[in-house]
């Protein structure tokens, strides 16, 4: 398969910009796109009718943002190195923030199980002292459904964005340090074995640019979209690799993606957190759930 049977024709929309740094997009059902601006301390709301608008004020330098199956945005925040619920009233619950009594050190990207179980990935940050880390490793963790907090990966030098098979047999997870792309075999008891190096993601020298691999996401038919060099590295399900998708508004100007979201009722349209702006590319295949 070639990438342009994935992607619609044209260049991507850039929707909005002059963000500090930008990442964990996440579409909310009643229509609009929710996103961290990390240094910027907000998280942002971008609907069609009103463009971007602040929607929270400080964010604890939030990063990667999800749902769970209650429709509730989970957080990853740096600056209180935890992971977070907001609730319908709009209070905010702490999920997870130490691990065997000690402190997480940054929970980076996150994402929900169809069991309600969540998974983070959690390195350590160019924000946290050396002096302040607790954890032993840059660890991969499960929050069960029942709110106990589990390690479930202790040996990836820095794990980054991760993202579900469609049946949910496989997690995958990015080493953003080493440049790979990782899978793992997901246990009936939400545990996982057998990891293995699914693809790597070596940058062409001659690029746009030369970011390490970020966020992921995955469609109904199993092919992986991960943010790398460029802009979004395709991927078939049995690791060969398609293309990229270049995030840039014009033959002049390229920045390096950090992660997306699939939107829109037909969840046909990726939408991108690329630096400094928000863009999306229209697709033929729909997104996993």
């Amino acid at each position: 398969m070639k990438l342009n049977a994935l992607v619609e024709p044209g260049n991507p929309e850039r929707l909005a910009g002059g963000f500090k740094y930008t990442e964990g997009p996440i579409w909310i059902p009643d229509g609009y796109l929710l996103f961290s601006d990390i240094p910027g301390n907000r998280i942002y709301k971008w609907s069609a009718q009103n463009g971007a608008e602040i929607w929270r004020d400080p964010s604890n330098n939030s990063n990667g943002l999800t749902l769970d199956r209650a429709n509730r945005l989970i957080a990853c925040e740096h600056a209180t190195r935890r992971v977070s619920r907001t609730e319908p009233d709009g209070t905010i619950t702490t999920l997870a923030d130490r691990y065997q009594g000690k402190r997480l050190n940054s929970p980076n990207d996150v994402i929900v199980k169809s069991d309600g179980s969540i998974y983070f990935t959690d390195p350590v940050a160019h924000t946290v002292p050396k002096d302040a880390v607790e954890q032993p490793c840059n660890g991969v963790y499960r929050v069960t459904p029942d709110g106990s907090v589990e390690r479930l990966i202790d040996d990836i030098a820095y794990p980054n964005g991760l993202a579900f098979s469609p049946d949910e047999s496989v997690l995958y997870i990015v080493d953003t340090k080493r440049g790979l792309l990782l899978a793992y075999r997901m246990g009936t008891d939400g545990t996982v074995t057998d990891g293995r190096i699914f693809a790597e993601m070596d940058h062409p020298q001659n690029g746009f640019n030369s970011a390490g691999p970020d966020g992921m996401k995955v469609d109904i038919e199993g092919h992986l979209y991960v943010t790398g060099a460029d802009g979004i590295w395709v991927f078939d399900p049995a690791g060969t690799f398609l293309g990229v998708l270049i995030t840039r508004s014009d033959q002049r100007h390229a920045e390096p993606a950090a992660n997306l979201a699939w939107g829109e009722s037909d969840r046909k349209t990726l939408y991108v957190a690329a630096c400094s702006s928000i863009y999306r590319f229209r697709m033929k295949i729909a997104g996993a759930v």
